[in-house]
């Protein structure tokens, strides 16, 4: 597998992530992402420096960064744990929305065993609070085209929250129906990622538009 490489400094890295593809796998034998990348930056001179700063799901593809240095890797987490690091996503949901836009805040409990998450009861242990806005940018036979901006990070929350919300993502398996409608991973895409630069201080933002997306928009 090429990495798809969309810029590269000194101190980041940015990519687009295939679907089905882990960023990082325990599963000897599996490629991963950051095996990918890794073998991209090598010169032979060790295994290169590549810190992880955010994720995205399996089933998911589109725009990530990665530092090529702790010191970037420390500013660029800080960045994804406080809310400076922008995550837009577009999701094909399920159903018709009620609203044009929403804002969604609940308590998501992960199961390591079956590598889910579920809604909670706020107060519930080991819960963490989830947040995120949404916008709907299209309505087409019974499906509506998000996006969604992601005001925290976790785990499966797009999918988790949108389901609980009655809009389930069109081919999730793991919170949705069992119809994929065409598609062959669950339908999100991380479009756009801004942040600034761990380096320079400049802001820096890359977008990315999925081909599937122009295909059910009716885009030529």
């Amino acid at each position: 597998m090429e990495p798809q490489v969309i810029y590269e400094d000194r101190e980041i890295l940015v990519c687009r992530k295939p679907a089905g593809v882990a960023v990082e796998s325990a599963r000897i034998g599996e490629m991963d992402l950051v095996s990918v990348l890794r073998n991209y930056l090598a010169d032979g001179k060790g295994i290169p420096y590549l810190g992880v700063v955010h994720r995205l799901d399996q089933p998911v593809q589109g725009v990530m960064v990665f530092a090529k240095t702790k010191g970037s890797a420390a500013k660029l987490s800080a960045q994804a744990a406080d809310g400076r690091m922008k995550k837009i996503y577009w999701a094909l949901a399920e159903g018709e929305p009620s609203e044009e836009e929403g804002h969604l805040v609940n308590w998501l409990l992960k199961d390591g065993r079956t590598n889910m998450s579920r809604i909670v009861m706020e107060g519930t242990k080991g819960a963490k609070r989830a947040e995120l806005n949404y916008r709907v940018l299209e309505q087409r036979e019974g499906c509506a085209l998000l996006e969604v901006e992601l005001l925290t990070g976790r785990h499966h929350q797009i999918r988790v929250q949108m389901a609980g919300a009655g809009m389930p993502l069109v081919g999730d398996r793991k919170y949705g129906k069992e119809k994929a409608q065409g598609a062959e991973h669950v339908a999100l895409w991380a479009v756009k990622l801004e942040f600034t630069h761990p380096g320079s201080g400049k802001r820096m933002r890359f977008e990315w538009r999925p081909e599937e997306v122009g295909e059910l928009r009716g885009v030529e």
